[in-house]
């Protein structure tokens, strides 16, 4: 890649992250997690008692947990903000089976995205407008414009991204359905599976595991 090429790049990763809304979740989602990690530091260090509590959550993630994955996912699929990367991990995290919650996270995720797709190529712009703001149709639309499919892959691999918004689009803009659907399963299987790995050594070194 020549100089002029790198810098080219290095100015779109740039400006993605530029975008405010874009910089937001971003934010939200590293304050989020780094606060979550000194609530658990703290207590381990005041020597909490979280063991009836963990047992408990952890009876619960095993009784319910996979269907619960799969119905949040699904919902998280589309522009509801139920988390699924959070979910995931604390599910990983209270034992649930890493492959067979990989499998059904991804699968749950990817049909949500499916609907998003349907519902916009179906309805047209009134319904996404309903989903989004102009303003944030207007930057997902500039993205797509600029780097089409790869900055559909850059925000289904990085959890603090809004992906499902790249989902709405593409059902707008009748984008090839089959790619759609293989970059969406791919992506976050990627990501899950990561995520799987770190909430499962977040239950180990919490004693849940």
């Amino acid at each position: 890649m020549s100089k002029i090429d790198g810098k080219k790049t290095e100015k779109k990763l740039s400006s993605v992250i530029g975008i405010p809304w874009v910089r937001k979740s971003v934010v939200l989602g590293v304050v989020a997690t780094v606060i979550s990690l000194i609530i658990v530091l703290i207590l381990k260090t005041l020597g909490f008692d979280l063991n009836q509590i963990l047992i408990n959550a952890k009876s619960f993630f095993k009784s319910y947990g996979i269907i619960g994955i799969f119905i949040s996912t699904i919902l998280a699929g589309t522009v509801i903000p139920l988390g699924s990367p959070v979910l995931v991990t604390v599910a990983a995290s209270f034992g649930l089976h890493p492959l067979t919650l990989i499998i059904v996270s991804t699968t749950g995720f990817t049909i949500g995205m499916v609907i998003n797709y349907g519902l916009a190529c179906k309805l047209g712009r009134p319904y996404v407008l309903k989903k989004i703001s102009e303003e944030k149709l207007k930057d997902v639309s500039n993205m797509w414009a600029k780097w089409g499919w790869i900055v559909y892959v850059f925000f289904g691999v990085i959890p603090v991204l809004p992906v499902e918004l790249l989902s709405l689009l593409c059902g707008l803009l009748k984008a090839r359905f089959d790619i759609f659907l293989v970059l969406t399963f791919t992506t976050r299987l990627i990501l899950f599976t990561i995520l799987v790995y770190f909430g499962g050594q977040i239950g180990l070194w919490l004693g849940i595991l």
